[in-house]
C-alpha cells in the first residue's frame, strides 16, 4: 500500500528532473555571442562570450586556440581595450566541446563609435533619432581572420547578436519574430556563414521613452487618480455628514 502511494511522488520527481534537463538541453549555446545592453542616450554595455578559436578566426586576434593553451586574461583585456570601449571584466576561461571560452564585458559611451575598435570593426553601429522613434541598426560584415588549423568544429556551431532594448519596440527584423522577456531580441547565424562573410543585418525601431520611465509615468497617473478618488470620497462623506447634522 505504501509503495503504491509512493509511485505518484516518484513519477512527479522524475518529471521535474526530466523537465529541468530538457530546459538545459534546449538552452542555446553559441560559438560567438555579442550581447548589447543599449541605453537611449547611445551608451551601452557590451558582453562578448566566445571561444578562443572563434576570436582568432572571426576577429583575427592572436590567441592560441589550442584547448590546452594557457589563457592570458590580461592579454585578452589589452586586445579588446580601445578608445571606443572600456573593458570592465575578463572572466576566467571555461571549456566546452573541447574548446576554451572567455567572457569580456565592456562599456562604451556611444554605441555608434564601437566599430572604431579593431575587435568590433566588422560591424557598423548606428542609432538615429527619427522623431518620434529611435532606430538602431547594425551591419556585421566579413571576418578579419581565418579558420585555425585543428579546431574540432562540426558545422553545427552558431553565432548570435542579442540586443536588450531600453524602450518599447515598434519594429524589428529578428528572424524568429520573438521578443524575449519583453525587450530582448536575437539574431543568429551559422558559424560557416559568418566565416564566409555573409552579412548580418539588424534593425530595431523603438520609442524614445524608456520602459522604466513609461512604467513610472503610468504608475504616477494611477496613484494620482487614486488620490483624487479618495479625496472625492472623503469630501462626499463630509458633506453628507454635514447634511445629516442639519
Amino acid at each position: 500500500m505504501m509503495a503504491r502511494r509512493a509511485l505518484p511522488l516518484v513519477a512527479t520527481c522524475w518529471l521535474l528532473v526530466a523537465a529541468g534537463c530538457s530546459s538545459r538541453n534546449l538552452a542555446r549555446q553559441y560559438e560567438y555571442e555579442e550581447e548589447v545592453y543599449l541605453r537611449l542616450d547611445g551608451a551601452a554595455t557590451v558582453v562578448v562570450n566566445a571561444s578562443l578559436p572563434a576570436l582568432a578566426a572571426l576577429r583575427g586576434l592572436p590567441l592560441d586556440p589550442s584547448p590546452t593553451a594557457r589563457v592570458d586574461r590580461e592579454k585578452v583585456r589589452q586586445l579588446f581595450a580601445s578608445p571606443a570601449a572600456r573593458v570592465t571584466r575578463v572572466s576566467r576561461p571555461w571549456r566546452r566541446a573541447g574548446r576554451r571560452f572567455v567572457q569580456v564585458r565592456l562599456e562604451t559611451g556611444d554605441i555608434r563609435t564601437l566599430g572604431q575598435s579593431p575587435v568590433f570593426g566588422w560591424s557598423q553601429y548606428r542609432l538615429d533619432d527619427r522623431d518620434p522613434l529611435l532606430i538602431y541598426t547594425q551591419r556585421m560584415g566579413p571576418p578579419a581572420g581565418a579558420r585555425p588549423a585543428g579546431v574540432n568544429w562540426d558545422g553545427s556551431e552558431t553565432i548570435a547578436v542579442r540586443l536588450h532594448v531600453p524602450s518599447r519596440i515598434e519594429y524589428h527584423n529578428a528572424p524568429s519574430g520573438d521578443v524575449e522577456r519583453g525587450n530582448i531580441l536575437s539574431w543568429e547565424q551559422a558559424l560557416g556563414e559568418r566565416l564566409a562573410g555573409k552579412p548580418l543585418e539588424i534593425e530595431v525601431r523603438m520609442q524614445r521613452q524608456s520602459i522604466l520611465a513609461r512604467t513610472l509615468t503610468v504608475f504616477g497617473v494611477a496613484v494620482s487618480a487614486a488620490m483624487l478618488l479618495l479625496a472625492a470620497i472623503v469630501l462626499w462623506v463630509k458633506r453628507k455628514g454635514s447634511r445629516l447634522e442639519t
